[in-house]
């Protein structure tokens, strides 16, 4: 007799449930007998600190499914298998969560996957190709749980205390702003910058934060941030100070190259915020971005040592998941680098 087998990724979603659910039935309106494969893909790597606070919610998801899938077949013939995939490689955006996938299905030897339609694969997925179309790009079939869903405005609005917490963050980070753009000591900018700050928080707070808040770790990256900007000005005061130097030789020794650069860091902001400081950092220019794969300019080899060295990673790394992050491996002890090929003088 044939088994049907069926591969459901998971992610903590308000559909999930649905999904799984769905799987089950649909699986064993096809079959007598059901094998179902519940995964997880990590987006960080298991020996990160990110990563294996992700590993801990991924076996808890995974334990929750299980039961479900035993729940909705009763005494149907069903099998469950769980995994972790991604916990020896870097997964980024959908590209390599449908590799993983794909890779994983061919082994088992399955040919469908059963999609939660909220399924987001990767911190940064809003900003990449959606995972159905990398799911094509594969050529690995799947079929989308018709389940019932919020609108996905209300996903970004949330609850009362996180619109209050979105409110509050967003009020105080547009006075600021208007205040050091203004005089904080003139009562005119104090009242005119809270009235603006209030209006644009009101009008934008809802739009602005596409991720939960947290009341404690969202004011200390803001601390930790506040450490990093006096960090970075120094780091472009060090390298202003070395291209002044190879500038004003008559030799001019630069090394103009291009280099690939894998970076620790994950989602749309922090990854941002690395690049843009390493574009900052005289000497360093960023050109490209593909996925979590950086394409640098470096112009001098100190600036390319330096970013082989990873500072502004790791102090990234520290802005936003804390110190114990920032105690990583070099890039260059990661093998993370490569040069692509320097520049005709």
């Amino acid at each position: 007799m044939a088994v049907e087998r069926v591969l459901v990724p998971l992610s903590d979603t308000v559909t999930v449930r649905q999904t799984v659910g769905y799987a089950v039935q649909s699986g064993l309106e096809r079959a007598d007998e059901l094998e179902v494969h519940l995964v997880v893909a990590l987006p960080h790597e298991a020996d990160l600190i990110e990563g294996q606070q992700e590993t801990e919610a991924a076996k808890e998801i995974l334990s929750k499914a299980a039961n479900w899938v035993r729940e909705d077949a009763g005494s149907a013939s069903v099998t469950v298998e769980t995994t972790l995939l991604g916990t020896d490689e870097y997964l980024f955006g959908p590209r390599d969560f449908a590799s993983a996938f794909d890779d994983y299905a061919r082994e088992q030897d399955m040919g469908l996957v059963v999609l939660d339609p909220e399924y987001q694969p990767g911190a940064t997925a809003q900003m990449l190709q959606s995972i159905e179309r990398e799911l094509d790009a594969v050529g690995l079939a799947y079929d989308e749980a018709p389940v019932e869903r919020p609108a996905r405005h209300e996903r970004l609005v949330g609850d009362g205390t996180e619109r209050f917490d979105r409110l509050f963050a967003l009020f105080w980070i547009s006075y600021g702003f208007y205040l050091i753009l203004g005089d904080p000591t003139y009562w005119f900018d104090l009242v005119t910058g809270a009235a603006v700050a209030g209006i644009v928080s009101v009008s934008l707070a809802h739009i602005t934060f596409t991720f939960p808040l947290d009341r404690i770790q969202s004011p200390l990256r803001t601390l930790r941030f506040g450490l990093y900007v006096p960090y970075l000005i120094w780091e472009i005061v060090k390298a202003n100070l070395a291209i002044s130097i190879v500038i004003l030789r008559p030799s001019l020794p630069i090394d103009p190259t291009m280099t690939r650069l894998n970076a620790r860091v994950r989602g749309g902001l922090p990854l941002l915020a690395l690049a843009n400081s390493i574009t900052l950092t005289p000497g360093t220019l960023v050109v490209r971005g593909d996925d979590q794969r950086l394409i640098v300019h470096t112009l001098i080899p100190s600036a390319r040592e330096d970013l082989f060295d990873g500072s502004l990673e790791r102090a990234v790394r520290f802005v936003f998941h804390g110190r114990e992050a920032a105690a990583i491996a070099t890039p260059r002890e990661r093998g993370d680098t490569e040069i692509l090929g320097g520049e005709e003088q």
